[in-house]
């Protein structure tokens, strides 16, 4: 079934010295789908998944991957788990087509089965033409694609990717972005980390957004914008001190805010009488806002009104390498 949780955590909380980076996570990714785990440095979402991969034991709190407990049942769970870190796990010194054969032959397979598995992936993720270039000479996004097609080697159910478009340039990330959505056309469930708005909007047919270890938001893109408001009314105010005033009377209300540029966004319901209402009590000189726009909430709006917290307190950063 559609909505059956392959991937699913119950109370999770892991804490590392006197830092607790998960407080309490609770997921549900359905088979079959895209599901990002969304937040800023920090939130826990790189812990999460150590977790779902087994290779973090939580505190607190239960995992399960296919069925399959992540500590009870740590060595089924890795038969149906791929993992890609935020930097390709590869032998730089072999080939492509080397790589992927090793891995065929740590999966299991028979020579002849890891040759012929590796020159399917590398047909499918367009490396064939540099199977036998070693590694090291390929460039960052050939380095991710074989990094993934290395983990599909064994055909797993999961696939995690944490941060799996760190560091590519435009054109490198469009592609992983198209091998992402086809691994989950092909009913493969895909688990990813992200601090990229686009990324998650594009892709993730749900997101969960992590706010110091705790999930504050869960839904598809569409829920989360209507949660912080359908419409924004971008606001550009006349000079610093109209700024300044502006943003100390709409307080907690302004869900965006660019001082450099002089910008401050509310809800709105993006009627007329809704906006007229609001610039009313926002300008009533009409002598501080020097022009305003109305148009979709984004992500941006979501990540900034539901995390601003913890975005900005070091103290609540996730440990180097957590």
């Amino acid at each position: 079934m559609a909505d059956e949780p392959v991937v699913e955590t119950t109370g999770l909380e892991k804490s590392y010295g006197r830092v607790k980076v998960l407080a309490g996570v609770d997921l549900r990714v359905a088979r079959g789908s895209v599901f990002a785990l969304l937040g800023p440095n920090g939130a826990g979402k790189t812990t999460t998944v150590r977790i779902l991969s087994t290779l973090v034991r939580p505190d607190a709190g239960r995992a399960r991957v296919a069925g399959f407990d992540t500590v009870r049942d740590r060595r089924e769970v890795r038969r149906r788990i791929s993992l890609t870190g935020q930097y390709a796990a590869l032998d730089e010194q072999q080939t492509g087509e080397e790589n992927l054969r090793m891995m065929g032959r740590l999966y299991g397979l028979t020579r002849r089965r890891a040759r012929e598995r590796a020159g399917e992936l590398l047909e499918r993720f367009d490396l064939a033409g540099a199977a036998r270039r070693r590694a090291g000479t390929y460039s960052g996004g050939m380095r991710r694609r074989l990094d993934i097609a290395a983990g599909l080697v064994g055909d797993p159910e999961v696939v995690l990717l944490d941060e799996p478009t760190t560091g590519l340039d435009p054109r490198s990330r469009q592609t992983m972005w198209e091998l992402v959505a086809d691994l989950a056309a092909a009913g493969t469930t895909v688990l990813l980390t992200t601090q990229y708005l686009e990324e998650a909007d594009r892709l993730a047919g749900r997101i969960a957004l992590l706010d110091a270890g705790r999930v504050v938001a869960d839904g598809t893109a569409a829920d989360l914008k209507r949660r912080v408001a359908g419409r924004r009314l971008d606001l550009t105010l006349a000079d610093a001190a109209a700024y300044g005033r502006t943003a100390e009377l709409l307080g907690g209300r302004a869900v965006h805010r660019q001082p450099d540029r002089l910008l401050l966004g509310v809800p709105t319901d993006g009627s007329a009488s809704h906006v007229r209402s609001l610039l009313e009590e926002i300008d009533p000189e009409r002598d501080a806002v020097a022009r305003f726009t109305v148009h979709e909430a984004t992500l941006d709006d979501v990540f900034l009104a539901l995390t601003g917290r913890a975005a900005a307190s070091a103290d609540r950063r996730e440990p180097a390498g957590a």
